[in-house]
């Protein structure tokens, strides 16, 4: 990356020394109930690829895709990989902004100085995750296998499965932990089936994202205003009727008018995935998983109300309440789908970024019907 007198604009050694120092401990395991879980959790993941493929049909029988690696971790395991992962994916943005802060005075010392805030703040932003995650699909993991390095060329992704928020999920919900840690197990792998299955999805959404960051012209000091605003507008320290941006997100405080169209497609497609994964999970489980109708129920609560007020704040700011919309619309999009076309008709939708729904047919799934298949599509086509 770009840096200035040996500065990056974000001090990723910082970033993570910060979150695996904050991030809470897991819950108390013994060390061999902890070697059990991985074992546990590694096992589910084999059983789950046959389960989610059988299932979705976006792999032929005997077709050869490409492999990618199950890591089970813990939550500082989780901070360095995606560590790694926004080092990968924010690298032409950072350099882009240290090319433009070079050439003013003091830079130097300006990006020492910077990159550790940032990396604080990063850090503390990681670490409030950490304890959150169950699993994760990390989409743009580099090539090396060592988690705590970034650098290298673009590669494959690999399924992150964090063993201590697991455990501690099955225990708040009090629910079967086999059938728990299954039901994970197929939501992540519908993930992993989505980009193994479709070669074409990790670059399309790779472009999206760099179009995102691409759109961002202001200049490093402009950016942090924003952010520093941001920050007020959550402390409340400004009132609402002088910010004008009552309900908004932090990724939406500090996005340009150009970014808002990338968002757009950006937001179809994860619905398309959260939803779909979503979808899967529910129409796997009851054969293999005896009571996903008790652990969908309970955490369907969980999710809604999380854990708090001081949670449910950081949620909203954070717009992971719209990650949470975006399971539900997606849910409903895909659901929609398959029962008017079918599950083979509703693979069209992985043909190209031609057939991706955009944010519109999410909410009205049969203009997506009426735009791929044409008005002729029959209830259960495919099937």
């Amino acid at each position: 990356m770009t840096s200035i007198g040996g500065a990056e604009m974000v001090d990723w050694n910082l970033a993570v020394a910060t979150a695996t120092r904050l991030v809470r401990p897991g819950p108390e395991v013994t060390r061999d109930e902890a070697r059990a879980v991985v074992a546990e959790l590694r096992r589910h993941a084999r059983t789950s690829e046959r389960h989610v493929r059988g299932f979705t049909r976006m792999i032929p029988e005997g077709a050869e895709v490409p492999d990618t690696p199950v890591l089970v971790v813990d939550r500082a395991g989780w901070v360095r990989a995606n560590v790694a992962g926004f080092r990968e994916l924010l690298a032409p943005l950072l350099g882009k902004m240290q090319d433009r802060r070079a050439g003013t005075p003091g830079a130097g010392v300006l990006g020492a100085v910077g990159g550790k805030v940032t990396g604080v703040e990063l850090g503390m932003l990681l670490s409030f995750l950490a304890s959150r995650v169950l699993g994760q699909y990390e989409t743009f993991a580099p090539l090396e296998r060592d988690l705590s390095r970034g650098s290298g060329a673009a590669a494959g992704g690999r399924l992150l499965l964090v063993a201590p928020n697991v455990v501690h999920v099955e225990r708040e919900l009090d629910v079967h932990p086999h059938d728990f840690r299954l039901w994970v197990c197929l939501h992540e792998e519908t993930h992993r089936t989505q980009f193994t299955a479709v070669p074409w999805l990790r670059d399309h959404l790779e472009a999206e994202i760099q179009s995102f960051l691409g759109a961002t012209e202001m200049d490093p000091a402009a950016l942090l205003e924003r952010l520093r605003e941001a920050a007020q507008a959550f402390a409340g320290a400004r009132p609402d009727a002088e910010r004008g941006d009552e309900g908004r997100t932090l990724v939406e405080l500090v996005q340009t008018p150009e970014q808002r169209e990338v968002l757009g497609r950006l937001t179809a497609v994860m619905s398309l995935l959260e939803g779909h994964a979503d979808y899967v999970m529910d129409g796997v489980g009851p054969e293999v998983v005896p009571s996903v109708a008790e652990i969908r129920e309970k955490f369907q609560q969980r999710r809604a109300t999380g854990a708090g007020r001081l949670d449910a704040a950081l949620r909203k700011l954070l717009g992971l309440d719209a990650k949470l919309r975006q399971y539900r619309d997606g849910e409903r999009f895909v659901r929609a789908v398959v029962g008017q076309v079918g599950m083979d008709g509703f693979n069209r939708v992985w043909t190209s970024p031609n057939t991706l729904p955009t944010k519109a047919e999410i909410a009205r799934p049969a203009d997506w019907v009426a735009r791929v298949h044409g008005r002729g599509g029959e209830p259960g086509e495919g099937e």
